[in-house]
């Protein structure tokens, strides 16, 4: 956390410098810094920040991707005159198991067009989702543990677990 804020403050500094303070100049003015702290990290405590970041960065362009391929059938389907839709609701069993991991997981899945986060088990050990298009739905339980669920593992808990338990 340190180091996360640190990169921040260096790139505030650069904001400072150059005088402008929009949002490409200050994200400019974070990967300087992180490229500056990552050049000094073996005056620095050892940290799981060099490898955490980029893991972030990778999981939001995971999600964004997702997310626009979910966005561009939906919209075909609704301008389309045939309708491809196959509403069900599904049970997903869960590798996550905190609330934490849960909750990100449920709303990654809710935030994705065409799907719909229902409820967890008492247990916590199933997720019951709502899927627009599930006509085949080993194929959309799959792309829950294999897409969203496994990244949530990797990005929380770093690659070793995410593909131990894969």
């Amino acid at each position: 956390m340190t180091l996360f804020l640190s990169n921040i403050g260096l790139a505030l500094i650069w904001a400072i410098l150059t005088g402008r303070f929009n949002p490409a100049n200050l994200a400019f003015g974070f990967v300087l810094g992180y490229l500056g702290l990552s050049a000094v990290r073996r005056v620095l405590k050892p940290s799981e920040y060099f490898r955490t970041l980029p893991r972030c960065f990778e999981f939001a362009g995971y999600f964004v991707w997702e997310l626009m391929l979910a966005n561009w059938r939906l919209a075909y389907d609704i301008l389309t005159p045939r309708h491809r839709m196959r509403p069900r609701v599904l049970a997903v069993p869960l590798d996550v198991r905190s609330e934490g991991e849960i909750t990100l997981l449920a709303n990654l899945v809710s935030l994705t067009p065409g799907s719909l986060s229902l409820d967890v088990s008492a247990d916590r050990g199933v997720l019951y989702v709502h899927a627009m298009y599930a006509s085949d739905e080993d194929a959309v339980r799959q792309s829950v543990k294999d897409g969203m669920e496994r990244r949530v593992i990797e990005l929380l808990h770093g690659t070793e677990r995410g593909l131990s338990d894969g």
